[in-house]
């Protein structure tokens, strides 16, 4: 390939180098922050065999061009920007300039939260492999594997340990995330989520029996009562308390003396922050994320079918707007908490969504002469199956329009069946094929089955609105 040529090309049809005000590039897309999207020439784009589809999110324009060719591509177009070397996170900061308050929202939990994703992920996956271990009529009827196989208990019992770690001590991820996020020091952040979990705390799983049962341990300090409990498993108290303790760090930086900042200001940014999180920030907050979660866990069992179907209707509407990044932190809440939950249910849905989105995709692959899309269509709809949409998306879907109304309803047959069979996610993971080892034991088959029922509703509709929207097209 002429990536000279590629990048001339591109630069050409988004309007210019005086449009580009930041650029990076990740695995398979490149990412630019422009000054005026209206340039954009979207039709001069589509026509380049390297261009697999655009997209605008978050504040930023990105061109998917594929693994390996993106690299190359860069090179040379920041070599005619004149912008030289920038991180995906420099233009993401640039990029969230031009979000509304909400977006910018849903940003700032995106920031926190998908660093922490690979830990979550490991240990939500750990916790499926040990119900594998412990399900009973799963592969043996009447018995599971252990009692099966009691030499292999112990392995089991390992595996939990390991899977446990990262949702027990999750504050101390989190908070370490966040303060970073917020502008804090991330350190800090990690001893305030330590200062939370610490084992002279009662531990916050136990906190409902402790208050039923009046036992609950408190510091008494100068005739106040400060209760010793324990945040395990929390997700908005330690939110809350990483921004306050941010914020009195950055504070005192400011009006403490050089010599003497190195020791105050660590040492009453964590005293200050962990006062206020242990009489107000933490009991509000848990309180609110309480309330949050059985608001949820409600909706879900009270909308039933309907309510389902209908998220996973909308669902891809949602992924476009970026909008379905402040789901992490609510999935991260359901799984946190599994033991009132039972998992999550926004997993499967998502997979729903996902797997309709490829069978879509793979319909236009047998509909379409284009050999352009040929090639998009069949690597984007076996990506889709996986768990990842953009390509399929960004690349086919939304441009021919009529694969995307196929998508969205078979994700909803599919979201409407998995509901209705109450499947939820002990696990993050790969939402798509992969996605199976995260579901409950119980409801696999049902897991299953529901993506196959995405599937085949999807791949239906696009091949009837395909050759429907085909004929329109010759009659024109």
């Amino acid at each position: 390939m002429d990536y000279k040529k590629i990048a001339q090309d591109l630069l050409t049809a988004i309007g210019g180098k005086e449009n580009v005000s930041a650029a990076a590039h990740c695995a398979t897309r490149l990412r630019l922050v422009l000054d005026d999207e209206e340039k954009v020439n979207k039709d001069q784009l589509e026509e380049m065999d390297v261009v697999k589809g655009t997209f605008s999110t978050g504040g930023q324009f990105q061109i998917i061009l594929g693994s390996g060719t993106v690299n190359e591509v860069y090179k040379e177009f920041a070599r005619l920007t004149g912008l030289g070397e920038m991180s995906t996170k420099d233009v993401s900061k640039a990029g969230s300039k031009k979000l509304n308050p909400l977006q910018q929202f849903v940003k700032m939990l995106s920031d926190i939260f998908i660093p922490i994703i690979p830990a979550i992920v490991a240990g939500g996956l750990l916790m499926g492999i040990n119900n594998l271990l412990t399900a009973e009529d799963f592969f043996i009827e009447g018995q599971s594997l252990i009692s099966a196989y009691p030499n292999i208990a112990d392995l089991a019992a390992l595996i939990n340990t390991f899977a446990n770690a990262a949702f027990v001590f999750l504050p101390i991820l989190i908070g370490f995330s966040a303060t970073q996020r917020f502008g804090g020091n991330p350190y800090l952040g990690a001893a305030l989520g330590m200062l939370m979990v610490h084992p002279d705390l009662l531990n916050g799983y136990g906190y409902a029996a402790a208050v039923a049962n009046g036992e609950v341990p408190v510091w008494r300090i100068f005739n106040f009562e400060i209760e010793k409990v324990g945040y395990q498993g929390t997700v908005l108290p330690v939110l809350v308390a990483s921004f306050i303790l941010a914020k009195i760090e950055t504070f005192l930086r400011r009006r403490v003396p050089s010599f003497l900042d190195n020791l105050v200001t660590p040492l009453f940014s964590l005293f200050i922050t962990g006062v206020l999180t242990f009489i107000l920030v933490g009991p509000l907050t848990r309180s609110a994320g309480n309330i949050l979660t059985d608001g949820l866990v409600f909706l879900y069992d009270t909308t039933g079918v309907v309510g389902g179907a209908l998220f996973g209707l909308i669902y891809a509407p949602i992924v476009i707007t970026g909008m379905h990044h402040s789901f992490i932190a609510v999935e991260t809440q359901l799984l946190a908490d599994i033991a009132k939950t039972g998992g999550s249910f926004l997993f499967p849905i998502a997979a729903m969504s996902n797997v309709s989105q490829g069978a879509a995709t793979l319909a236009v692959l047998l509909l379409t002469r284009d050999a352009k899309v040929k090639g998009t269509a069949s690597a984007a709809g076996i990506s889709a199956l996986l768990g990842i949409t953009e390509p399929a998306m960004f690349g086919v879907n939304l441009k021919l329009k009529y694969p995307f109304i196929g998508a969205i309803v078979g994700s909803a047959a599919g979201a409407g069946f998995v509901t209705l069979f109450k499947v939820k996610a002990i696990a993050m993971g790969a939402a798509g094929l992969p996605g199976i080892i995260s579901i409950k034991p119980g409801t696999i088959p049902f897991y299953i089955l529901g993506m196959a029922i995405s599937f085949a509703v999807a791949f239906a509709v696009t091949i009837v609105l395909g050759k429907r929207d085909a004929k329109k097209q010759k009659a024109n």
